[in-house]
């Protein structure tokens, strides 16, 4: 009996060292995995895609503000995977918008609710569909836009992807944390590519707080943009706010039948 213990204790010693090489070889080849990873996997990593994309509904309010005017005030609510949302004004106009289709309230112009509909819920969205069907990325560059370095990539998309295929966007991530900072965009709707890239736009993203673990930007600033100078003019600002997950139900994003669409 006396070897007993002894044997006991080493047999116990041996496991617990065999169980830290172990874990020790999984956190070698996580870090791999890491560094193997692209830019646009890193960026996702980063924003918790997986975490934020296992919520049904994203929810929170939005304040923006365009060329010194009230551009958009409601509360906008989508589902994590982009397939549909709905934007509740102060106003009490509504604009749903599921798949392709857009609904609205009667009375609303009708040339921005589409706009509204896909742009703003894009810009927030951003993080998680970097890599949807139809994106196209080029290589990553190590970029100093405004005093400050980024990893910058090129996003276009391929035809007949999304809303405005012809848009493309210029995304600008941290190149120590990998969180999204700036992305310059053109706008093409109602107009041609030649047209949209003389005004080229940025959003920038910035005081991320957590939401149940997950980053989000809660402030967005609007700047004029060229490859050249970077950011330039200010062009307007948002304040995100009142963030929340919220489940499906069946009734949350059917519009009332008196709806136009387009």
């Amino acid at each position: 009996m006396k070897h007993l213990i002894p044997l006991f204790f080493l047999i116990v010693l041996f496991s617990c060292t065999e169980a830290k090489q172990e874990e020790s070889s999984k956190e070698q080849e996580k870090e791999l995995t890491y560094q193997e990873m692209s830019t646009i996997q890193r960026i996702e990593r980063r924003h918790r895609k997986e975490k934020f994309l296992s919520h049904d509904n994203v929810k929170f309010d939005i304040q923006l503000t365009f060329g010194g005017k009230e551009r958009l005030n409601g509360t906008l609510t989508m589902a994590t995977n982009s397939s549909k949302g709905l934007i509740e004004m102060k106003d009490g106009n509504k604009v749903y918008f599921i798949q392709d289709k857009v609904y609205y309230t009667p009375g609303m112009n009708e040339n921005k609710v589409r706009f509204d509909a896909y742009t703003w819920s894009y810009f927030f969205l951003l993080p998680y569909k970097l890599n949807d069907e139809g994106t196209i990325w080029s290589e990553t560059e190590k970029t100093e836009m405004n005093g400050n370095w980024y990893n910058s990539q090129r996003l276009t998309f391929t035809s007949g992807t999304g809303d405005a295929p012809d848009d493309w966007y210029q995304v600008y991530s941290d190149t120590s944390s990998n969180m999204i900072q700036v992305a310059a965009y053109i706008v093409t709707a109602n107009k041609s590519v030649e047209k949209a890239e003389e005004d080229p736009h940025a959003i920038e993203y910035s005081n991320y707080q957590m939401l149940n673990a997950i980053p989000v930007a809660t402030e967005w600033n609007f700047y004029g943009w060229t490859k050249e100078e970077g950011l330039t003019d200010t062009l307007g600002n948002a304040t995100l706010s009142n963030f929340e997950f919220v489940e499906d139900t069946d009734s949350l994003y059917i519009p009332p039948a008196n709806f136009l669409n387009n």
